[in-house]
């Protein structure tokens, strides 16, 4: 089940809902229980690999180093 961030149209409050994927749409705000509510737009954040020596690691993208194209 996602993480959805949502903003209330009564009381303004920010906050986070874990909600069924077809269920995005049906939020209840944490603060007030309005159902007025707007789903955000939101950042993720993806793990990034560790090379054998615990230093971070290219992670996918041709640009990013994970290929041998030579682009840079």
């Amino acid at each position: 089940m996602p993480i959805y961030e949502y903003r209330c149209d009564g009381c303004a409050t920010t906050f986070e809902a874990l909600v069924p994927a077809g269920r995005a749409d049906s939020a209840v705000c944490a603060s007030c229980q309005g159902t007025s509510v707007r789903r955000l737009l939101s950042v993720f954040s993806a793990p990034r690999a560790k090379g054998s020596d615990g230093a971070a690691a290219p992670v996918g993208g041709c640009c990013g180093g994970a290929c041998s194209a030579g682009c840079r």
